[in-house]
């Protein structure tokens, strides 16, 4: 006989609930012996089991039943992290024969079982399976690895709400191989919230799960932009690839451009200006966006950055992106430089406001608007424009000596290089400023310059330089 004992059921099912703390299931084992009692040994499969047998050991008499109660004890370690139900779990029955008139206590039992041998016989190994929407819940929320066969299984007994619940849950928990996992078994990709929206504005809002924006998509799940606004979901992400990816889902879409707006009337580079998001900025630029919309409150993507202190995103908007919008106002009146003072970022002042004041001043040698704008206004005296100026080089090509004096004195940097290189020594000289360069010189200017250039402009011996084509200070100050 190759058994002693057999169960009612192929598996123990058991059916957490998270509000009911005695999750249990029964079962039941039935002695085949006509004669004999049997003895019975219930472990499970992992020695870690978040699992117990009430009745560890028993006795079970001829052909009489027992029976017993599995109990799921824990699902968190003490420390608060999750068990991880990697391997699946299953109880084993191990049974021995008990001669009559030997009654066996649980220590006898114990030995029995602790000695190997042609005694003890190995009746079968039942399966445990932990199943419901809320032990799903369970392993969705806790990444559990390798769970996805246990997922199944745990979503075995849902019904369609309910997996299509347990969808929009995994989305949110950005748990890609769940999203798989439940749509394979029924769950309505197509599930649209309270508004009318889809699954993948919160699968973007879930962080760096692209693979679940790519599940949903792949399942027919339909986007509309217009209720949808994944491409600002993705621009509040920072999400370039999933704006390349949602672009070319949408396709000929009439909404579906880098210029399609909110309820705000706000397009996705006013998202990206607002957060920060210089990356996105470019991209949307460089698929045709405009970076000076304005949105309902008359609100440029500048002003957004300009209210949030966003200094990245003001600089790529203004050196980067063509955005024109510096003296753009909004329905109260407000320019961005407005609203960064409004909102105490003084930081911004320069690049908004100041900057454009003092070059201004420098290229048309108003001496006392410069001194305003470096005492009153703060204005960088070594900030540079989109080329990489500073006011120092304006004031040089237009030949300013006072304005070059008063910058210097303010702490100027005297060979500032520009993006390509000139400074504002050059600037003089090609521009022909003879004094200009000479007073550069004279206050310590170094700049090295090319003689062939430096002609363009300027009608000047060639003893002003010397034989590796630098201008010889002393030659020059000589003449």
């Amino acid at each position: 006989m190759d058994r002693l004992v057999k169960s009612d059921v192929k598996e123990v099912v058991l059916i957490y609930d998270k509000s009911n703390e005695n999750c249990s299931a029964t079962f039941k084992l039935t002695n085949l012996m006509h004669a004999m009692a049997v003895a019975v040994s219930l472990t499970t499969t992992n020695p870690s089991s978040p699992f117990s047998v009430d009745i560890p050991f028993s006795t079970i008499p001829p052909l009489s039943s027992s029976t017993y109660t599995l109990s799921l004890f824990q699902l968190f370690f003490d420390n608060g992290t999750p068990l991880i139900f990697t391997v699946p779990e299953a109880i084993v029955v191990t049974t021995s024969m008990i001669l009559a008139g030997k009654p066996q206590d649980c220590d006898d039992l114990r030995r029995l079982f602790s000695k190997p041998g042609p005694h003890v016989f190995h009746d079968a190994i039942i399966p445990v399976s932990i199943v419901g929407p809320d032990f799903a819940e369970f392993l969705i929320s806790n990444h559990i690895p390798r769970s996805r066969s246990i997922l199944s299984k745990a979503i075995s007994r849902c019904v369609a709400s309910q997996l299509t619940d347990l969808l929009a849950y995994a989305v949110e928990c950005g748990n890609a191989e769940s999203v798989a996992v439940l749509i394979d078994a029924g769950a309505d990709s197509n599930f649209k919230d309270s508004n009318g929206r889809s699954l993948v504005p919160l699968a973007i809002r879930a962080g760096n799960e692209m693979e679940a924006v790519k599940i949903l998509l792949a399942s027919g799940c339909v986007i509309e932009n217009k209720m949808d606004l994944v491409l600002h979901e993705a621009a509040a992400a920072n999400r370039v690839d999933l704006m390349r990816l949602l672009l070319e889902f949408l396709g000929e879409d009439d909404d579906a451009d880098v210029d399609s707006v909110n309820h705000e009337g706000r397009t996705p580079i006013h998202v990206a200006a607002l957060h920060g998001h210089v990356d996105v900025i470019r991209y949307c630029v460089s698929r045709g966006g405009n970076p000076n919309v304005e949105d309902r409150k008359g609100w440029t993507p500048l002003h957004c950055a300009a209210s949030e202190g966003q200094l990245g995103s003001v600089e790529s908007l203004l050196w980067e992106c063509g955005c024109d919008a510096k003296r753009a106002v909004d329905r109260e009146g407000k320019t961005a430089f407005a609203v960064a003072m409004e909102n105490g970022h003084v930081e911004l002042g320069d690049l908004l406001h100041w900057g454009d004041v003092l070059f201004r001043a420098a290229r048309v040698g108003d001496v006392h608007g410069m001194a305003s704008c470096l005492t009153v206004g703060g204005a960088d005296v070594n900030g540079r424009d989109q080329n990489g100026w500073t006011a120092l080089h304006w004031a040089a090509l237009k030949g300013k000596l006072k304005t070059v004096e008063v910058l210097l004195d303010n702490g100027a940097e005297i060979d500032p290089v520009d993006d390509y290189g000139c400074t504002p020594l050059r600037c003089a000289v090609e521009s022909g400023h003879l004094q200009v360069a000479i007073f550069l010189v004279d206050r310590g200017s170094c700049a090295n310059l090319d003689k062939s250039k430096a002609f363009r402009g300027l009608v000047a011996p060639p003893r002003l330089f010397d034989s590796f084509g630098k201008l010889s200070k002393t030659s020059w100050l000589s003449d």
